[in-house]
């Protein structure tokens, strides 16, 4: 073996393991790689639950089916338990509906303490005065940051996936809730640096701090990093006290205005609407571009092919991801945006619920809507929203910027036969398939792990 070549699978959990260092060809237990792929699968679905059930647990809610499929699922990955690999594929769609289970759990306890999103143009300029930088997706930390902000002169910024706190109203009735600054969460070591006030990492996707700010970098649990500030009991005291004695930012205004806060009652409110332009034909087809955005090159990608498509069609957008395209001013079709932005990743559940809600109307499947789902996926928290779509039996996804690495043949076989998953390639090959006017067995339309991409 080379050193450029991939190892089809590397274990060593037990003491059994080959050499003493890891078994990469067959497990010395009898597990095959593909059994290996597939638990390690399992166990990023697990992870991503389990960073929405979190963010639950903190405002106050859990729910007992999760968190004994939970248990049932992680013990299924210990040595000597289960080869069977089609249990693996099955776990992994359980875990999809657990993982929905907590999206619908999370979101419901927000609107029930914060509202029900609306939409709301969110400025990324800056106030002059101290601010404070918060990063993540905890909205209670941000609520409880906002209220003991009130009245102390220091302006509260989003950035990444805090933006959609702007679109909910218990959250932007406050004043000093000033806008939003930078994109999505690999731009930290700009943004952060440019940043003069403190920064406060509330869930995962912490980048290790530069040494331009590193001082100023405030962590909650589970986040941590060497040095970090840590916040403790929601008490921002200490991080608020630091704002008011670090320099003041300019006013500056932001080249765009960004606009978020459309919830799935927000959009089913409009369905008779969309409905009259379909049937119409003004409006062809809609769109979901986002989710778990990376800095590859590759993720171009999305933006390029939301660019190209024609003015007949609508995005639907979520996550990180949605910082590829929504500075992009692409008007509206009769009074419907072109791009909608739906919130967070956990937000995903709104999706799914515009989806089925919309197949209802038009007396269709999910999967017969003119509905494509263009998917950027980075880590566990994406896994986890993945395993929702294929076990709701969403089909025909397209997958990028690059393939998931714990794929094998094996594996993709499965993936494409029983869920059709395919990879994104060229951008206007790719909208000529979604759209109909070629089909999926022409050159440059491969499905999932080709050379496409």
């Amino acid at each position: 073996m080379t050193g450029n070549e991939a190892l089809d699978m590397f274990c060593y959990q037990c003491s059994q393991t080959a050499r003493g260092t890891g078994c990469t060809l067959k497990g010395v237990c009898g597990k095959t790689p593909t059994v290996h792929r597939l638990q390690d699968n399992l166990l990023f679905a697990i992870k991503g639950i389990a960073a929405y059930m979190h963010m639950a647990r903190e405002m106050g809610v859990s729910d007992d089916e999760v968190d004994a499929f939970m248990t049932k699922a992680y013990y299924a990955t210990l040595t000597n338990v289960n080869f069977d690999a089609a249990s693996f594929v099955a776990l992994a769609e359980e875990a999809g509906m657990m993982n929905v289970r907590t999206m619908r759990l999370l979101k419901d306890t927000h609107v029930k303490n914060f509202g029900q999103p609306e939409p709301t143009p969110v400025p990324t300029g800056t106030r002059k005065g101290p601010g404070i930088l918060v990063t993540g997706h905890n909205l209670r930390a941000m609520h409880e940051l906002l209220k003991q902000t009130e009245g102390t002169g220091v302006n509260v910024y989003t950035h990444s996936e805090m933006l959609p706190a702007h679109g909910y109203p218990e959250l932007k009735r406050y004043d000093h809730l000033a806008g939003n600054i930078g994109k999505a969460w690999f731009d930290q070591r700009q943004t952060f640096s440019d940043f003069t006030g403190p920064i406060l990492v509330t869930t995962n996707c912490i980048v290790p701090p530069g040494d331009a700010y590193k001082d100023r970098v405030y962590v909650m649990d589970p986040v941590n990093v060497e040095d970090g500030k840590r916040v403790e009991n929601y008490d921002f005291s200490e991080m608020i006290k630091h704002a008011q004695e670090l320099p003041e930012l300019p006013e500056a205004e932001g080249k765009v205005t960004l606009t978020t806060g459309f919830s799935a009652p927000v959009i089913l409110s409009l369905a008779p609407r969309i409905r009259e332009l379909v049937e119409t034909g003004r409006i062809r087809h809609f769109f979901l571009v986002g989710g778990c955005d990376s800095p590859f090159m590759t993720g171009k990608y999305f933006r390029e092919f939301v660019q190209k498509l024609p003015e007949d069609t609508v995005v639907l957008t979520l996550a990180c991801g949605k910082y590829r395209i929504n500075d992009l001013d692409l008007g509206d079709i009769e009074g419907i945006p072109r791009v909608i932005d739906l919130g967070q990743c956990n937000d995903a559940i709104d999706a799914i619920d515009v989806a089925v809600a919309l197949a209802e109307m038009f007396g269709v499947g999910v999967n017969d809507l003119p509905l494509t789902l263009v998917v950027s996926w980075m880590e566990q928290k994406a896994a986890a929203i993945l395993w929702s779509l294929l076990a709701l039996g969403v089909k025909g996804i397209y997958l990028g910027p690059v393939a998931p690495a714990w794929v094998n043949d094996d594996i993709l076989g499965v993936m494409v036969d029983r869920y059709d998953i395919r990879l994104v390639g060229d951008v206007e090959e790719d909208i000529r398939v979604m759209l109909g006017d070629v089909t999926a067995e022409e050159p440059g339309n491969e499905v999932m792990g080709s050379s496409g991409a």
